[in-house]
């Protein structure tokens, strides 16, 4: 019995030494990635007439799976110069060649991602908001005319949504 544990013993110390070695070297896997080119420069028409748009998005629930899968979607398009999706505001903002792109276009490749993501209120913008609007040309409140207009962001505290759009609906 004696003999049967020595061996033992002696057979467990050889496994725990030639198993515990940390001298191995981790594998090392290379993956090709492929690279996409994205000078957008070079495939741009410079004479093309440029619009944006901006539309909400409802139904992601991610910023790096939803919006951002949208957002590359919506750039590789022929004919978009820019989008972006802000995963916060629930909001896209692209810039595209009204010759090759149109709104629902736009709106169809958001919903070709997954048929959870609902594309709405989609309107022609002069400039992309960051939570700034402008007085519409036909605003007859006070905060819109006169003096007012020189101090917009005060005025805009004072003035009601309604007056403060400067948005025109996309077809």
């Amino acid at each position: 019995m004696k003999t049967f544990k020595s061996i033992s013993i002696v057979a467990m110390m050889i496994l725990v030494f030639t198993s515990c070695k940390n001298d191995k070297q981790p594998e090392v896997k290379t993956v090709d990635v492929e690279i996409a080119n994205n000078d957008v420069s070079k495939t741009l028409d410079p004479n093309a007439n440029y619009a944006k748009v901006e539309f909400g998005i409802d139904g992601m629930t991610c910023a790096m799976g939803c919006a951002k899968t949208i957002e590359k979607k919506m750039a590789k398009m022929d004919g978009v110069k820019s989008a972006k999706v802000d995963f916060d505001k629930r909001l896209a903002m692209v810039e595209f060649d009204e010759a090759k792109v149109t709104p629902k276009s736009l709106e169809e490749t958001v919903t070709s991602v997954a048929e959870i993501y609902k594309v709405k209120d989609i309107k022609l913008v002069d400039d992309f908001s960051e939570n700034k609007k402008t007085c519409k040309a036909d605003c007859k409140m006070a905060c819109c005319t006169g003096d007012a207009k020189k101090d917009k962001e005060a005025c805009m505290k004072d003035c009601k949504k309604e007056c403060c759009s400067g948005e025109k609906k996309a077809e």
